[in-house]
């Protein structure tokens, strides 16, 4: 709880465009279920916060049930707030494409339904025209044997997700899904970009 509310503040402190929100700036990714998502980018270095939420749908404020009925358009996301002096958001992109398949529609693994799709949620053109190019580079690479999915949009309709999502991983990191989803793909990340490993964790 209180990584999340460390979250709310930082966010807050951006969206006021305080005197330090220049220092930071954001991202917005879906890569399936968001308790994996949140669990791996909460673990890099230069990121200062994580916020699980829905973003991409035509519905206002959408619970979670509804969101999973696959009916409101959302994608379950993560906002990332990061320092671009410490990550760029090239570097997040590469997390990104490392760590869920984005050649699979609208599901990872056994999570299945639009609400699990692959997206890149980009807050300013900047944003998009680097996307476009990692999404093109990552297809043309050998990373992945089937062409990438992702979809690339502009951040709509972005809402939290309940406080219960927030900091899931952490908060329950014995949870059968947390063990035996999660953990091996924060376990991956940790092999693949050690070099991007916060100090602490």
């Amino acid at each position: 709880m209180q990584l999340f509310l460390t979250a709310i503040l930082l966010f807050s402190m951006i969206n006021s465009e305080s005197p330090d929100s220049d220092q930071y700036e954001q991202a917005t990714f879906g890569a399936g279920c968001f308790w994996c998502v949140e669990a791996i980018y909460q673990r890099v270095n230069g990121v200062e916060a994580v916020e699980s939420g829905y973003s991409g749908g035509h519905v206002e404020n959408p619970t979670y049930s509804e969101v999973t009925s696959g009916r409101t358009g959302h994608a379950e996301v993560v906002r990332v707030l990061f320092d671009p002096e410490i990550i760029s958001f090239e570097e997040l992109l590469e997390v990104f494409w490392h760590t869920h398949d984005p050649t699979t529609l609208n599901r990872q693994g056994a999570d299945v339904g639009p609400q699990y799709r692959s997206a890149i949620f980009y807050h300013n053109e900047e944003q998009k025209v680097i996307a476009e190019k990692s999404l093109k580079k990552t297809d043309e690479s050998d990373l992945w044997a089937n062409p990438i999915v992702t979809e690339i949009s502009p951040l709509i309709n972005y809402f939290v997700a309940e406080d219960y999502h927030q900091n899931y991983f952490n908060n329950n990191p014995n949870a059968g899904y947390c063990s035996v989803v999660i953990a091996p793909k924060v376990a991956k990340f940790k092999k693949e970009f050690p070099h991007l490993l916060q100090e602490s964790l």
